[in-house]
């Protein structure tokens, strides 16, 4: 099957990380479903892209159940399968102490970064369960904060935590339907959500530094190397990042 046949879906997929895997995808030649709760910045995504009607604009809340359905009920009517799902859509919580966070914080972090999550990937799941040729590729959009928390994280880190081990458990429970499952975890992408860094931000030793970025074309690269595997191989995680950013001996 070439790129040209298949199907992917991209969460978050109207700015940064997401923006930059479904442009990735349609020059390659995928017809992709982009989604977002802003119908302008996937229009414009769509836009950039120049793929015409092989970007379909599907608007939703992914924390609503009935949004998810949706999502995937409109992409088998246009194509009729599921190849690939790139679950990148995710969100932080103000950077305060977390006894100073509210429930209320704790639990929109939460729902975007993992119940979402969780319930895209079921929806996946039943599709390319059912489809025929039959399997696909889920993947998910970790973080290098669960392998090393930044300050002021608690909720993010915790959910990119629960992100490995949904990604480690849709990998052994999809391998009887062929469905493959890897992870992507990014550090310091240039995006709207680092913009920050160019000033300063908090570091464990109490400190505040500019930190170095990296242009986020080189993301959209490396999800679209995840998505071409053939189904017998995986990346099961990587790890893609700016050279010089402080993370191996953080601080």
């Amino acid at each position: 099957m070439t790129a040209h046949d298949r199907v992917a879906i991209v969460t978050g997929a109207g700015t940064g990380i997401g923006k930059s895997a479904a442009l990735a995808l349609l020059k390659d030649g995928y017809r992709v479903t982009l989604v977002g709760r802003r119908k302008e910045l996937l229009e414009k995504t769509a836009a950039d892209s120049g793929a015409g009607e092989r970007a379909l604009v599907c608007p939703a809340d992914i924390t609503k159940p009935e949004d998810v359905k949706q999502v995937f009920s409109k992409t088998k009517a246009a194509w009729g399968r599921l190849d690939v799902l790139f679950n990148n859509a995710g969100m932080g919580a103000p950077a305060i102490p977390m006894e100073n966070l509210s429930v209320e914080q704790w639990k929109a972090v939460v729902d975007v970064n993992l119940t979402a999550m969780f319930m895209c990937s079921q929806e996946a799941i039943r599709l390319m369960k059912s489809q025929q040729p039959r399997g696909g590729r889920i993947i998910n959009n970790g973080s290098i904060s669960a392998h090393a928390p930044r300050p002021y994280s608690a909720p993010y880190t915790a959910t990119k935590h629960a992100v490995t081990g949904l990604t480690k458990c849709i990998s052994l429970d999809g391998r009887k339907d062929d469905i493959a499952c890897g992870q992507i975890d990014i550090g310091n992408a240039a995006t709207e959500m680092t913009e920050r860094m160019a000033t300063g931000v908090p570091q464990p030793n109490g400190t505040t530094m500019v930190e170095p970025r990296m242009n986020v074309a080189h993301v959209g690269s490396a999800v679209l190397y995840m998505a071409n595997l053939p189904l017998d191989a995986n990346v099961q995680f990587m790890t893609i990042m700016a050279t010089k950013m402080p993370f191996v001996g953080r601080g």
